[in-house]
């Protein structure tokens, strides 16, 4: 599910333990409606090969397999093909990956972006003109989230290297917009949606403008080049990529294609993904429920293995204004696929995926008075970092950033303004690709410290209760180089560019 328009559907944890090897209530699986599954073997070649035989025996059909990390991604109709396979020899976990049928899904609105009226002159000759003469993009005025982390500044030392590419893990990203096309790399770019890597030319696109705008927006936040048109990213003279995730009609963001996405960057290249979205249908994934337990499973094993090859992971942190160093939290969207099932999980032991994963950088949202976005996640040592991601409701920018959303490209040559961690997320990605640019060879953990280290410092707020009323109330806890809100605070793009 994508994080970047203001309070996605979320809330909570689960209600009764399922017994080990049960298949959970909430999938209410049944005979003749065919789900996509992950089974997790040992990572051999002879265990995968012996494993999708068995896949065959149980009238299961092996969709792809990758042998490198033992996750093998089939389809099958049998509502016991789960309990099946995990009676398998050589079988670690397995599990569904959705909880409705394949192409039955459903999912909520969440809601539509603003749009900017843009004026011929902020994007014909005379605009690119007038940008090269003054420094600036002609839509730059209205980015008071750039000005927050200095990435104006960072700009006029460091745009950030060519030989460097941030993977975008989202919805698909329109590469023809006049404002990505320059930064796009095809070659690095691919459809992951269920499961296997399509990269025919426009694949990794949107399949539907109007509604799959997401994964265009956290681009042009990353990577919109100077280049005399609209805006500039946090690093624009990186390149972007488009790994395709979300399913047609319901963007939901499923276990098999993150896998997928995951072990395509590391195979080709990508030195940073940004993950603007947690993996459906879960917003926590439970080790006590044996489908939750595949799926987390699963994309900890491709993030794992990306990471070994040199991949740095950014992910946002979530719009549920969840603390998510709490012992209990309350879930009531999940699963978002069909009907939620109210439960009460611990976040230690039900990790949002991917962002509470080992080895990825979460952040949280910040508006245009550098506090923390009402809708935001939360949490001391889950939160690594805080970036601007807009507040429309408490945080208005000064003028001429009036919107307290974030404005970046839309499909179609468009621009919008957005809010939610999806737009927090990538203001970090770009930073983290302005280190690798700088220090090229910096290992992933490596760019996650002088993340860290180069932040902006924040302290907590005395108290926090932006409508006075408790809706959104919470407590910052922590010190002021490390706190719930901030983490170690707000990213920095100009000490990313110096030290």
């Amino acid at each position: 599910m994508p994080l970047g328009l203001v309070l996605t559907a979320s809330l909570g944890l689960a209600g009764a333990a399922v017994a080990s090897g049960q298949d959970s209530p909430a999938s209410s699986k049944k005979d003749g409606e065919k789900l996509s599954y992950v089974v997790n073997t040992q990572a051999d070649a002879g265990t995968v090969k012996r494993v999708k035989k068995e896949i065959a025996k149980a009238d299961g059909k092996v969709v792809t397999a990758y042998e490198k990390i033992g996750v093998i991604v089939a389809h099958s109709s049998d509502a016991k093909f789960g309990a099946t396979m995990r009676s398998v020899k050589g079988v670690e976990t397995a599990g569904a990956t959705r909880t409705a049928p394949l192409k039955a899904a459903t999912t909520t609105d969440v809601g539509k972006p603003k749009y900017l009226k843009v004026p011929k002159s902020a994007t014909g000759a005379q605009a690119r003109a007038r940008a090269e003469a003054e420094g600036k993009e002609p839509l730059e005025s209205l980015q008071w989230d750039k000005r927050a982390i200095r990435a104006d500044k960072a700009s006029k030392i460091s745009e950030g290297s060519k030989d460097v590419t941030v993977g975008v893990i989202d919805t698909g990203v329109d590469d023809t917009h006049p404002d990505l096309q320059p930064n796009f790399a095809a070659d690095q770019s691919a459809s992951c949606v269920g499961g296997k890597a399509d990269t025919k030319d426009g694949a990794w696109r949107p399949f539907d403008p109007a509604n799959d705008y997401h994964g265009t927006h956290v681009a042009g936040i990353v990577a919109s080049p100077r280049n005399g048109v609209g805006i500039a990213g946090a690093a624009p003279g990186v390149k972007v990529a488009s790994l395709k995730v979300s399913e047609p009609e319901t963007s939901l963001f499923y276990s098999e294609a993150v896998v997928c996405a995951m072990v395509f960057a590391a195979d080709h290249g990508v030195e940073v993904t940004n993950n603007s979205y947690y993996t459906d249908p879960w917003l926590y994934a439970c080790p006590d429920d044996p489908d939750q337990k595949a799926i987390a499973d699963a994309v900890g094993r491709a993030v794992k293995y990306a990471t070994d090859k040199g991949v740095a992971h950014v992910s946002s942190a979530g719009n549920s204004s969840h603390d998510l160093a709490a012992s209990e939290i309350v879930d009531d969207s999940s699963p978002n696929d069909t009907k939620p099932v109210e439960r009460t999980i611990d976040p230690a032991e039900c990790p949002d995926l991917p962002s509470m994963l080992p080895g990825v950088t979460s952040v949280s949202s910040t508006g245009g008075e550098d506090g923390k976005s009402y809708f935001s996640n939360y949490g001391l040592d889950e939160v690594d970092l805080s970036a601007p991601g807009g507040d429309r409701r408490y945080q208005t920018p000064k003028d001429p950033a009036k919107d307290g959303g974030v404005l970046s490209t839309m499909p179609e040559g468009d621009y919008a303004y957005l809010q939610g961690t999806s737009m927090a997320g990538p203001q970090v990605a770009g930073v983290a690709a302005l280190i690798k640019s700088k220090h090229p060879e910096a290992s992933p953990k490596e760019i996650a410290w002088m993340l860290k280290a180069q932040a902006k410092s924040v302290a907590c707020p005395d108290e926090y209760d932006p409508d006075g009323k408790g809706t959104y109330k919470a407590d910052c806890t922590g010190l002021k180089g490390n706190n719930s809100f901030y983490g170690h605070g707000i990213v920095d793009a100009l000490a990313a560019v110096k030290k």
